[in-house]
């Protein structure tokens, strides 16, 4: 039986050792599925004859073949999926497409596996979990209180090990909220930065496609496949990668007088603790005011831009008020309010408080945030649905007018067993350098898995720095036994490397095993006109200013050079003099020093 939280970066390395099957996965996630006891979490679910179908049609295949081979996911039920109803949690607007919707379509081409539809608040107009005809996830740590929302079955989905990620929408924090309350990473990407077709919209204009899981690095991956120009969604924007360097970092945090916990200070606590963290991590903190945020923030509630939720349900609303959530259709229908010059002014005040937040962005590179001031019981919510509502809001919902791109991520436990998240928010298209100083947070302080408590992240890291292209980074690429988990990979991990991606050589590079090398160690040599399966490794990015001592364990024959991997890209990486494999055993179609080794258990040392 498979044990413990489903993970992407897990389950990719279980089927590339051979040690799981789809069809095992597929069985595992749907007896969890049948065991929990929160039937709020999903609205429909694809039928389990289906899955299996799907499950046994990927076990044909090679699990190197798809990025996403076997990955169990969930996808929020206002976001299409071909063949099943989108209700967007409201029965009578509900309608059955006929295509997956543009980042569903790339995730089952890449080889995930859909398990079904989570729940939402209504129209995706919450950050509660609640407002739903087919009832309210709660927190997979205390049922008494909200998963948050709008995103709360995709949230639970995740946080319970039901699925390893899941799709759902973020306009005002409904990407963000329900990660913090529920101890998992949500993943707001760069507006635009994922194609929004076949997404019911919230506000058309600020809605993003956002991605749950256990880590940075595995949100990072699903991203990395969904991310694409589509020339179908007006919104939609080529991708761009602004790096975030992490070289004397400044984070900006909140002054005191601008820290709202509305009266929690166990929350206000686990804040000042998270500062703390990151200033351990090398980060300088530095206080900035938080009003032009706030006033951003404001406007997409109490000011015009509510009216685009209107705009999305003209059509709707007239006939079919009565069938909607009390809370939405009095947040929605009360936009009617609005004239233009509303519209128009309010754009004046976004103006505004962009220019006075581009000056608090001249002080820093990363904005630390509560994810949410506090949590409350559903009923708490249900007896003050809406000023509740609008406190979890606090921090988020200034982030998508402003166009920047945000990470929740955990920062730890109350005392009451409820998790506290933070938040990284940085300019747009600085995604994948939100992601990795996420990583490097969540995984220096208390990192359970979703629900589970007891299960830690895995110690590997699988999340490289945002531009290993960086003049402040260097990509080598390893065969032997600088490979992670192997005996001379310290020597990496000492020096600051990560682990960037599983690489495969060109296939005119050949593999021996070097005679009287201890530890027992690969040479890999060029061979030109040679057609072989390519020699598979990893690729790590190393600090460049950590180069030089890298280099200077490595014994002859070996020498750093240039390697061309099979996507024809070219990286630094092991290489070694011909001569010196003259006498030694070849092992090119052995799959690999890992598999050699795992497999003999001990390298010969001539042929």
């Amino acid at each position: 039986m498979i044990s413990g939280p489903f993970d992407v970066a897990g389950l990719r390395e279980a089927y590339h050792r051979r040690r799981v099957s789809p069809v095992e996965v597929a069985a595992e996630a749907l007896r969890r599925i049948a065991a929990y006891p929160d039937p709020a979490v999903w609205i429909t679910r694809v039928p389990d004859s289906a899955v299996m179908a799907r499950a046994k049609a990927l076990a044909e295949t090679d699990p190197e073949s798809m990025k996403l081979f076997g990955i169990p996911f969930a996808v929020k039920d206002n976001i299409d999926c071909a063949g099943l109803p989108t209700t967007a949690a409201c029965p009578t607007f509900a309608y059955t497409p006929a295509r997956n919707a543009h980042v569903v379509e790339r995730l089952i081409a890449a080889g995930a596996i859909l398990l079904g539809k989570t729940n939402l608040d209504q129209f995706a107009t919450g950050l509660v979990g609640t407002r739903s005809p087919y009832g309210a996830p709660r927190s997979v740590f205390n049922s008494l209180y909200i998963s948050g929302g709008s995103s709360s079955g995709s949230a639970v989905a995740v946080a319970a090990g039901l699925v390893a990620f899941a799709l759902g929408t973020d306009t005002a924090g409904s990407g963000r909220v329900p990660a913090a309350f529920n101890n998992i990473v949500g993943l707001k990407p760069t507006r635009g930065l994922l194609s929004t077709k076949g997404v019911v919209p919230a506000c058309r204009s600020l809605d993003c496609v956002s991605i749950f899981a256990h880590t940075a690095g595995d949100a990072l991956d699903v991203m990395r496949v969904t991310v694409g120009f589509d020339s179908d969604d007006d919104y939609s924007r080529p991708e761009a990668v602004i790096p975030v360097s992490e070289t004397e970092l400044r984070v900006g945090v909140l002054a005191p007088a601008d820290r709202e916990f509305f009266g929690d200070a166990e929350n206000a606590g686990l804040y000042e603790r998270a500062i703390a963290r990151l200033a351990k991590l090398g980060a300088t903190p530095v206080e900035i005011d938080f009003a032009p945020f706030r006033k951003a923030g404001a406007l997409l509630y109490e000011g015009a831009w509510v009216a685009e939720r209107l705009a999305a349900l003209k059509a709707f609303i007239p006939s079919y008020a009565d069938d909607m959530d009390e809370s939405v259709r009095a947040i929605i229908t009360g936009a009617a309010r609005f004239s233009a010059v509303d519209a128009f002014e309010a754009q004046y005040a976004l103006a505004a408080s962009k220019r006075a937040a581009d000056a608090a962005w001249s002080r820093m590179d990363v904005l630390l945030m509560p994810t949410a001031p506090t949590q409350y019981t559903v009923g708490e919510v249900n007896a003050d649905p809406i000023a509740l509502n609008r406190r979890l809001g606090h921090y988020t919902n200034f982030v998508n007018l402003l166009d920047c791109a945000a990470i929740a991520v955990p920062a730890g436990f109350r005392s009451d067993g409820l998790p506290f998240g933070i938040t990284l928010v940085a300019p747009s298209f600085s995604d994948a350098s939100l992601a990795a100083i996420a990583d490097r947070f969540h995984r220096v302080g208390p990192n359970a898995m979703g629900g589970a408590r007891s299960v830690s992240l895995p110690m590997q890291s699988v999340i490289g720095p945002a531009s290993t292209a960086s003049k402040n980074w260097i990509e080598i690429f390893v065969v032997g036994a600088h490979l992670s988990g192997l005996p001379l990979n310290p020597q990496l991990t000492t020096l600051g490397a990560v682990f960037r991606r599983e690489a495969t050589t060109a296939p005119d590079y050949r593999l021996f095993v070097l005679p009287d090398a201890k530890p027992a160690r690969p040479g890999l040599v060029r061979a030109r006109g040679f057609r072989g399966p390519g020699i598979p490794g990893e690729v790590w990015a190393l600090p460049a200013s950590r180069l030089g001592s890298f280099v200077d364990q490595i014994p002859a024959p070996l020498g750093i050079g240039k390697v061309t991997l099979e996507n024809g890209q070219t990286v630094n990486g092991f290489l070694c003099e011909a001569h010196a494999v003259e006498d030694a055993a070849e092992i090119t179609d052995r799959g690999g020093w890992r598999l050699y080794t795992t497999r003999t258990g001990s390298a010969p040392q001539r042929k």
